[in-house]
C-alpha cells in the first residue's frame, strides 16, 4: 500500500482501489474519531440519496470499464471517448448534489442567518469550475 494514505484511510474497509479515490478527493471516512473535528452531516431524503447512488454506481461501472478495456489493449480513442463519457457523468452528479444543496443547506442557513453558507457556497463554484 502506498505511503501517501492518511492512516484513517488505511484503516477503512474497502478495495485499494476504493482507497486510492477516497485518499485523493480528501474524504475521511473516520473523521471525528481521533479527536478531528466531526465530519458535517446532511439527512437526505431517500429518494435524493438513492438517485445520487444509481449516478455514481454507473460512473463506477464506467470506471471498471475503462479499466478493462486498458488492460485488453483497446484503442486510444475508444477509451479516450468513455473517459469523457465519465467525466460527463461525474458533471451530472455534481450538477444535481449543487442544486440540491443550494436548495436545501444553503437556504437553510439563510433562514438561520449563517450568511457565511454564501461564501461556503462561492468556494465551492470556485473549485467546482477549476479547470
Amino acid at each position: 500500500m502506498s505511503e501517501d494514505f492518511t492512516p484513517n484511510v488505511m484503516e477503512w474497509e474497502g478495495s485499494e482501489e476504493q482507497k486510492r479515490m477516497i485518499a485523493a478527493l480528501g474524504y475521511d471516512p473516520y473523521a471525528g474519531l481521533f479527536g478531528d473535528p466531526a465530519p458535517r452531516r446532511k439527512n437526505r431524503e431517500r429518494t435524493e440519496q438513492e438517485a445520487l447512488l444509481q449516478r455514481l454506481r454507473r460512473v463506477e461501472g464506467q470506471v471498471r470499464g475503462v479499466t478493462k478495456m486498458v488492460e485488453s489493449g483497446a484503442y486510444c480513442t475508444d477509451i479516450l471517448n468513455q473517459v469523457t463519457a465519465i467525466r460527463s457523468a461525474l458533471s451530472a452528479f455534481s450538477r444535481e448534489l449543487l442544486a440540491s444543496h443550494i436548495r436545501t443547506c444553503v437556504v437553510e442557513g439563510l433562514r438561520e442567518g449563517n450568511e457565511e453558507v454564501i461564501e461556503e457556497l462561492v468556494r465551492t463554484m470556485e473549485r467546482m469550475t477549476k479547470g
